[in-house]
C-alpha cells in the first residue's frame, strides 16, 4: 500500500515526468533522493524537512550535472531503443517485502529461462498495481525498456502499443508485431507491466512471445496458467496497524490494531481510513467507532492516495459487472455474504434436497435453484466470482470470502432483499445439518457448518439445537452448555416458559451444565424443572420420568448418595408400574438404585435391589 509523505513534501519535490526522464540512471538518482526522504521523514514530523531538502539538493544536482555531461559526450539523453513509462514511485510501501522477494525470485531467478511471466492476482484494493510499480522501479537500472500498459480495455491497450512501437522506432505496420520484434531482438533485458487485465485471453496477443524480458500482469482474476499466478494477500494486523500509526501520526496503537482487524488488512480500506482521519482531524479510535456504527457510510468516505476509487465504489462496480454477466454468480455472492467469514463448505450447502427450493422464497429461488440442481451451474458461478477475486480458490469444495466484501455486498442490497438472502442462507445451512448429530460420522459436517450456523441461525431454530447436541456429544461440554443456555432463553422468549420445547431446552441445559462440571447446579436446575414439567406433561410422561432420573443422578454426583437413593427408589415404583419391570428404563433405574444404596454404606441392602427374589420363592 502506498503511503504519501504529505503535502509539504509534494510541494517541495515536484513529481518527475517519467516519460521525459527516460534514462533509468537519471531516474535512479531521483528515486534514491526520494527513498532517503522516506527513510528519514515521518508524516507527522515535517519541521526538519526543508533542511533535509537543502542538505540533499546539492548532491542530487551534482549527480544530474554529471549525467547531463555524459549525455552530451555520448550524443543524446536516450540511447536508441530505450523506452520508459511507469507510474510515479510512491514514497512508502507497507508490508510487502516478502511478496516483492517472491516476485523477484520468479522473474529473475533463472537468468537462462528466457521470457518470464507473473500475474499478480487479488481482490480489488489489495495493492496489486502498487507492488508491480514498486518492483519495476527497483529494477530500472537492469532494463532497457520499462513500460506500463493499461490492460483493462483491449482498444486502449492496442493504442498504447502504438505509442511503445513509436518509442522503439517501429514502422507503420502492426504496432503489436513491431513491439514483439523489437523486444525479441533486444540485447538488453526489458520489463512490461500489463495493469488490471480482466483475464489471460484479454492480453494473450499482446504479451511478447520471446526475448530477454519480464512480463508482470496485475489482475483481479485468479485463473492463470500454473506457475504464473502470485496472490497479493491482505496485510497482517501488525503491519496494518504500523501503517495506520505512521500514515496518520496517531500513536494510539491499540486503536490502530483494532481498526486493522476491522478492516481485515485490506490496503485500500486502510489507506482510505488513514486519509479520512488525516483530512478530518479525527482519531483512529474515533474512526473505528464510526466504522462499527456506520460501516457503509465510512466505506464511501475518504480520498485514498494512490487509488482512484473508494472501497465501496471499487466493489460496487465489480458487483454490477458480475450481475450483468452471471446472475447466478451474483446470487452466490449474496448467499455467501450472510455466512461466516470462515471457509464456507459449498459442497454441503449446494445440494438438491426434497422441497428445499420451495422454502427459499420467491426473490431468491429462481437464482439459487439452478445452483442446487446443476453442479455445472454452481461451478460456473464460482468461476465467475474468481475472475474478480471475490472468493478464494475452492479447496475441497469450500471457499472463503473477505469480511469487507461480505459487508459491502450486504450493504448494497435493499433491506427487504437482504433479509430474503439471509433467510435463504439460514435455510440452506439448517438443511445441511444432519438429523442425528450425536453420531460420530456427523461430527465433521457439523464442525464445518458450526460458524455459519452461529452467523445466521436463530437460537430457537431446530438447526441450532442439533448443533448444540453435536457439541455435547463430541465432548465439548462447556460450549454445549453455553449454547443450550441461549436456546432455552430464546425458546422462553419466543414460545413461552411452559412450552414443551422450552421445557426440553431447560432439561438439556441442566444436563450439559452437569457435564461441564456443575453437578450441584445441574441438580438444582432439574429440581426447579420437575414440578413445572409434571404440571404441563403429567407425572408419568416419559419426559417427566427422564427429568426425575436426571435429578437423582446429579443429586448423587453432587455428593448426596442417600437422597439419590430415595429418589431412585420412588422412581423405580413409577417406572415398573408405567413401563413394566423388564423395560430398559426400569432395569437402569434399579441398577442406579442399587449403586446409590451401596454408596450409603449399606452393601447388604444393595444386593437384593439388584437381584430381587423371584415371585413365590422365599
Amino acid at each position: 500500500m502506498w503511503h504519501p509523505a504529505g503535502a509539504l513534501l509534494r510541494t517541495s519535490i515536484p513529481d518527475v515526468n517519467l516519460s521525459d526522464l527516460a534514462d533509468p540512471q537519471r531516474l535512479a538518482v531521483v528515486s534514491a533522493f526520494r527513498a532517503e526522504v522516506a527513510r528519514r521523514v515521518r508524516p507527522a514530523q515535517f519541521s526538519d524537512l526543508q533542511g533535509l531538502i537543502e542538505g540533499l539538493s546539492t548532491g542530487i544536482q551534482n549527480e544530474l550535472d554529471k549525467l547531463t555531461k555524459r549525455d552530451k559526450e555520448q550524443g543524446g539523453p536516450v540511447a536508441a531503443g530505450r523506452a520508459l513509462r511507469l507510474a510515479p514511485r510512491p514514497v512508502f510501501l507497507a508490508g510487502r517485502e516478502e511478496l516483492l522477494a517472491d516476485l523477484e525470485a520468479r522473474l529473475t531467478g533463472d537468468k537462462d529461462a528466457g521470457l518470464r511471466v507473473v500475474a499478480l492476482s487479488g481482490l480489488g484494493g489489495a495493492g496489486k498495481t502498487s507492488v508491480a510499480v514498486e518492483y519495476a522501479h527497483r529494477h530500472l537500472a537492469e532494463v532497457g525498456v520499462a513500460w506500463q500498459l493499461s490492460a483493462e480495455n483491449s482498444t486502449v491497450l492496442a493504442a498504447e502499443f502504438g505509442e511503445l512501437s513509436a518509442q522503439l522506432g517501429g514502422g507503420s505496420g502492426d504496432p503489436v508485431a513491431a513491439v514483439h520484434g523489437a523486444l525479441a531482438d533486444s540485447p538488453a533485458p526489458w520489463l512490461l507491466v500489463f495493469d488490471n487485465a480482466p483475464d489471460r485471453a484479454s492480453v494473450a496477443r499482446f504479451v511478447p512471445p520471446a526475448g530477454p524480458g519480464r512480463v508482470l500482469i496485475t489482475s483481479r482474476n485468479q485463473i492463470w496458467p500454473p506457475g504464473q499466478a502470485l496472490d497479493v494477500p491482505m496485510l497482517d494486523p501488525q503491519m496494518a496497524a504500523d501503517f495506520l500509526v505512521s500514515r496518520t501520526g496517531d500513536a494510539d496503537r491499540r486503536a490502530a490494531l483494532e481498526l486493522a482487524v476491522e478492516l481485515s488488512g485490506l490496503p485500500l480500506a486502510l489507506e482510505q481510513a488513514a486519509a479520512y482521519v488525516q483530512a478530518s482531524g479525527d482519531s483512529l479510535a474515533g474512526y473505528a467507532s464510526s466504522f462499527r456504527q456506520r460501516r457503509a457510510d465510512m466505506l464511501r468516505r475518504g480520498e485514498p492516495t494512490g487509488y482512484s476509487e473508494t472501497v465501496a465504489t471499487t466493489w460496487r462496480l465489480a458487483f454490477e459487472d458480475v450481475q450483468r454477466a452471471a446472475p447466478g454468480a451474483a446470487g452466490l455472492l449474496r448467499l455467501l455474504a450472510f455466512c461466516a467469514p470462515e471457509t464456507v463448505p459449498l459442497r454441503l450447502l449446494l445440494q438438491p434436497r426434497p422441497g428445499l427450493a420451495g422454502r427459499l422464497g420467491e426473490k431468491v429461488a429462481s437464482v439459487l435453484a439452478p445452483l442446487l440442481e446443476d453442479p455445472l451451474a454452481a461451478s460456473d458461478a464460482i468461476t465467475a466470482l474468481r475472475r474478480y477475486s471475490l472468493i478464494s480458490p475452492p479447496a475441497n469444495g469450500s471457499v472463503s470470502m473477505h469480511r469487507l466484501v461480505q459487508a459491502v455486498t450486504a450493504d448494497l442490497m435493499p433491506a427487504e432483499l437482504a433479509e430474503a438472502w439471509r433467510q435463504a442462507a439460514a435455510t440452506l445451512i439448517q438443511a445441511a445439518i444432519p438429523d442425528d448429530t450425536a453420531l460420530p460420522e456427523a461430527w465433521p459436517i457439523c464442525a464445518a457448518l458450526l460458524p455459519h450456523a452461529e452467523a445466521v441461525l436463530a437460537d430457537d431454530s431446530p438447526g441450532m439445537d442439533r448443533i448444540a447436541k453435536y457439541l455435547g456429544s463430541s465432548g465439548n461440554y462447556v460450549a454445549a452448555r453455553d449454547l443450550h443456555r441461549r436456546i432455552a432463553a430464546a425458546r422462553k422468549r419466543v414460545l413461552g416458559p411452559e412450552h414443551p420445547q422450552t421445557l426440553t431446552a431447560r432439561g438439556d441445559l441442566a444436563g450439559w451444565t452437569g457435564g461441564a462440571g456443575g453437578a450441584a447446579a445441574a441438580r438444582d436446575q432439574y429440581a426447579e424443572l420437575l414440578p413445572m414439567i409434571e404440571r404441563v406433561l403429567g407425572p408419568e410422561h416419559p419426559d417427566t420420568l427422564d427429568v426425575r432420573a436426571n435429578l437423582a443422578h446429579w443429586t448423587g454426583q453432587a455428593g448426596d448418595a442417600a437422597a439419590a437413593r430415595d429418589q431412585y427408589a420412588e422412581l423405580l415404583h413409577v417406572c415398573e408400574r408405567v413401563l413394566g419391570p423388564e423395560h430398559p428404563d426400569s432395569l437402569t433405574t434399579r441398577a442406579n438404585l442399587a449403586y446409590r444404596t451401596g454408596q450409603t454404606g449399606d452393601a447388604a441392602a444393595a444386593r437384593p435391589v439388584l437381584h430381587p427374589p423371584e415371585p413365590g420363592l422365599h
